[in-house]
């Protein structure tokens, strides 16, 4: 129970890959922090590529992140949806100012790069969305998991353990 006493939110949106909300949402519980499913507002439930349904607890817009200890925002195509929301990227932008821990995984680059916080970190992400990491600044690598300070990245399902085991050390302090 490393974790308990920590907050953490965890952003959903359509089309979010199963694995990379779901492993860190039971990874994060097993540990005691409290998990918060947060959505855009344009639903209560959001499906994944599968269909497989997530109902959010808070809408982006009553999240402040002065009550939270991180945020996790998994892959799939939801990053894209996410980013079309002001309030989804103020999360993300108010967790880098406040210098909480923000873990993206797979194509959630989208919304560090939406959210303008890539000039200068080492991150990684799904091989597609490269450029798009590298033209908001960042310094890519291939790797499974890398910590940039903050900031936790991976490429996709197959580096969850890894992405966790970085989340839950870097919550834990």
């Amino acid at each position: 129970m490393r974790l308990k006493g920590k907050k953490v939110v965890l952003l959903a949106e359509n089309n979010y890959q199963e694995m990379e909300l779901w492993v860190p949402y039971y990874r994060l519980k097993e540990e005691g922090a409290e998990v918060i499913l947060v959505g855009s507002g344009s639903s209560r439930t959001y499906t994944s590529k599968l269909g497989y349904p997530v109902e959010v607890q808070k809408e982006a817009k009553e999240i402040d992140m002065n009550r939270y200890d991180g945020v996790v925002i998994p892959g799939g195509y939801a990053p894209d949806m996410m980013r079309r929301y002001p309030e989804m990227v103020k999360i993300v932008k108010e967790a880098h100012q406040k210098g909480k821990v923000i873990a993206a995984i797979c194509h959630a680059g989208w919304m560090l790069a939406s959210a303008g916080i890539l000039k200068g970190r080492k991150v990684t992400g799904f091989f597609a969305i490269k450029d798009d990491l590298v033209n908001a600044g960042a310094n890519y690598v291939d790797e499974e998991v890398v910590r940039d300070g903050n900031l936790i990245t991976s490429r996709k399902p197959d580096d969850l353990p890894a992405f966790c085991r970085e989340l839950v050390d870097a919550l834990a302090g």
